[in-house]
């Protein structure tokens, strides 16, 4: 068992600047480009590349799995090493995977280039995520940062069909370039040390008390149910597109749906901001994660445009729904951003078990079928994690089980 505490130090928290949330919120928006791009990404590579679909599962997997790596060896680091270092070298990584990708365009390059870009991006975007974690409201960065994705998934999904796929790899360069002249908004780490314990807002420390005692598994597992979370997410966006595509849908058709179905996202984030304030979190997230399962497993029983409609924006509503949630539910357990620094980690794991689980589900001949159904099991193994944490805290903690 472990005691959360937060500091009064009276200092003021420099990660609470604007500049520092701004730069975070860009920083996260373009180290995510793939993750929430993957979908046309993923149809690229099999149309322009030639790469079979479970082929491209893979090397989304690959591209995703990095993320996680990098995410992870942030989280080690990210107290030893100034953030605007870190934030360099992820950079440096992924300018450099992208720039190879255009030319070389082989299986096993691909493959590995997307891993080593991934890996950069995980880097990039950890360094950001943990700022934003570090600031007084964690909750109100990351919820912000949730809507700006809702935005910039629609413009990707809108625009990058558009593009050659050397194009989509110079664009990636792009927006990784253009944050090189404010990465000093970063604090680092010589100027961000003496804050890194001062986090929790008087917003968060009120649903979760500094005197609460929090056992110390509670973070891990609620980084393991986003992991499982992920994997459903990582597989259905992942081929969406394709299997969509393999019932004979018209392409334009479908990148207007899948568009149009993104900004349905930024309802999900108000929706869940609400929701939040009169039903805590965990209540709304299960009850989140059992649509979830429904909305992805319908499409196991036939792909049609009607469901095809209906899963997609069911599916993007929900998405940053239960994002909006699990986010917030690591911020109010986790002072010192540590945790925080790890959620692009899990994330990214979750999408690298993902479609790698429905590539194999696909070369064994089990169909876009069998990689829904696989998606809904995902949500509701990781809707049981939920439920385990809240009926073990609701008379224990209860200051956890109906945090807002």
């Amino acid at each position: 068992m472990s005691e959360t505490n937060a500091p009064n130090t009276g200092l003021k928290n420099p990660f609470d600047s604007w500049k520092s949330i701004a730069i975070s919120l860009y920083m996260t928006l373009v180290g995510y480009g793939v993750l929430v791009g993957i979908p046309v990404i993923n149809t690229a590579w099999v149309t322009l590349l030639g790469f079979s679909e479970a082929q491209g599962g893979r090397i989304a997997g690959m591209d995703l799995g990095g993320l996680a790596v990098g995410g992870v060896v942030t989280a080690i680091l990210i107290t030893k090493v100034d953030r605007r270092f870190l934030a360099i070298l992820g950079m440096f990584l992924a300018v450099l995977a992208n720039a190879l990708c255009i030319t070389m365009v082989d299986y096993e390059q691909v493959f590995w280039l997307r891993f080593l870009s991934g890996f950069g991006s995980g880097i990039f975007t950890s360094v950001a995520v943990s700022s934003l974690g570090a600031s007084s409201k964690p909750a109100r960065a990351f919820n912000a940062m949730l809507f700006a994705f809702a935005f910039s998934q629609a413009l990707e999904i809108h625009f990058l069909p558009l593009l050659t796929m050397s194009g989509i790899y110079i664009a990636f360069i792009v927006g990784f370039l253009s944050t090189l002249p404010f990465i000093n908004w970063i604090p680092s780490f010589s100027d961000s040390k003496s804050y890194l314990g001062l986090e929790q807002s008087k917003e968060t420390i009120k649903q979760v008390s500094p005197d609460t005692t929090i056992p110390k598994f509670v973070p891990w597992l609620c980084l393991a149910a986003m992991v499982v979370t992920y994997i459903n997410i990582g597989a259905y966006w992942t081929y969406i597109d394709l299997a969509a595509r393999s019932d004979g849908a018209d392409p334009e058709w479908v990148g207007l749906i899948l568009t149009l179905s993104s900004l349905l996202s930024v309802v999900g984030c108000l929706f869940a901001t609400l929701l939040s304030n009169r039903y805590g979190l965990l209540r709304p997230l299960l009850v989140t994660l059992v649509f979830m399962a429904i909305i992805v497993g319908m499409l196991a029983n036939g792909i049609t445009d009607t469901n095809i409609l209906i899963s997609a924006f069911s599916f993007n509503f929900l998405w940053i729904f239960i994002d909006v949630y699990q986010m917030s539910t690591i911020a109010n357990v986790d002072n010192k951003g540590r945790f925080a620094s790890l959620m692009p980690g899990a994330q990214g794991l979750g999408q690298w078990i993902g479609p790698n689980a429905a590539a194999t589900i696909l070369s064994i001949n089990l169909g876009y079928s069998g990689v829904f159904v696989m998606c809904a099991a995902a949500a509701l193994v990781a809707m049981s994690l939920y439920l385990f944490m809240y009926f073990r805290f609701r008379r224990k903690i209860p200051e956890f089980a109906y945090a807002t």
